[in-house]
């Protein structure tokens, strides 16, 4: 049964082509796909050939922010029934190389693969196609009353909630967020969800300051206000701009004694940081990777409507037009979270 599915084959070469799903094995449910998020992650494949040091050896079919519906239940009676609205938990873990790691937090196994990423080959397969094959394990039920669209936001939602629990409890403080791309906004989302007290967000354009503001942000700051970045005094900031720039705003923006979440992926490698800064105030780095099972907390309070988070969906392409929808979604200063629209 062939689909369309957005495929990365290199650098700067993104297509649109049929894709062949194959059969099910016996514990995979068939989704017929209606929205996906371009994360940028997929942005990467498409515009470098690799994200960080997964490099694409082969193409690839993109695609991990998915929802849908199950067209065809698996095979061995597991999962959600034929026509439930899911949405997809794109992790699988695995032990890997055997390297150690806290077993109740699965998302830090050394073997564990993500859908749409080329960190081992053969790669594995995304989810940008109208019908795809994927374990029952990874579906989670929708409720009723939460529309498709908005829920095209859970995963990076997830990673978001996952971000604000490692910073502990955040209710009344005073929080600083770097970098106001969509999962810095999902973070605001969050952290107005969860009680902070004041946050303040930066970015280098005005277009995701306002998107911030949108879904709970009190003020906002250009990135490139030294000064008034370093007067904020958080006791929380997150750095999700993935730069070694939004790492130093957010430890110069730091009280003494607070914690700064790492959530923007930097490059590998050596960067440039403030560590004499974050000694001398005691600070505590933080690392946050993906999620776990915060997925289940994110759909039931973007179902209930404790999580807002409507404005960070900006705009949305038929897949038909995937190329002109990551033209605009590396475009920081026009858009927030793109959707691609597979089906009905």
């Amino acid at each position: 049964m062939e689909t369309l599915g957005v495929v990365a084959h290199g650098a700067g070469d993104l297509r649109v082509e049929p894709v062949e799903p194959g059969t099910p094995a016996a514990d995979e449910a068939v989704v017929e796909i209606v929205y996906g998020g371009v994360c940028g992650s997929d942005l990467h494949y498409w515009q470098h050939g690799a994200a960080g040091e997964s490099i694409l050896k082969a193409p690839m079919l993109l695609g991990h922010e998915v929802v849908g519906r199950v067209a065809r239940a698996a095979a061995d009676g597991t999962g959600p029934a034929e026509g439930t609205a899911v949405a997809v938990h794109p992790a699988t873990p695995g032990p890997g190389d055997g390297s150690r790691y806290p077993e109740d937090r699965p998302n830090l196994s050394p073997g564990c693969t993500y859908l749409g990423s080329a960190a081992r080959f053969p790669h594995t397969e995304g989810a940008f196609a109208r019908f795809v094959n994927l374990p029952a394990r990874m579906l989670r039920v929708l409720p009723e009353t939460l529309p498709l669209r908005r829920a095209a936001l859970v995963e990076p939602a997830a990673v978001a909630w996952h971000a604000v629990s490692r910073a502990g409890d955040v209710r009344g403080k005073r929080v600083l967020v770097t970098g106001s791309g969509p999962i810095g906004a999902l973070i605001t989302a969050v952290l107005r969800a969860r009680g902070a007290g004041e946050i303040i967000t930066t970015d280098m354009h005005e277009f995701p300051l306002e998107t911030a503001r949108a879904v709970g942000a009190d003020r906002s700051l250009l990135a490139t206000d030294a000064e008034g970045i370093a007067a904020v005094d958080a006791d929380i900031c997150f750095e999700s701009s993935g730069s070694y720039r939004g790492l130093m705003s957010a430890v110069q923006g730091a009280t003494r004694g607070g914690r700064v979440v790492m959530v923007g992926l930097l490059p590998s490698g050596e960067q440039p940081a403030l560590i004499s800064l974050a000694i001398t105030r005691e600070l505590e780095l933080v690392g946050s990777f993906r999620f776990n099972d915060e997925i289940d907390e994110v759909i039931a309070a973007l179902a209930d409507g404790t999580l807002q988070a409507d404005p960070v969906i900006t705009h949305e392409f038929a897949v038909e037009d995937a190329l002109e929808a990551f033209e605009v979604a590396r475009n920081a200063s026009v858009s927030s979270k793109v959707l691609l629209r597979f089906g009905d």
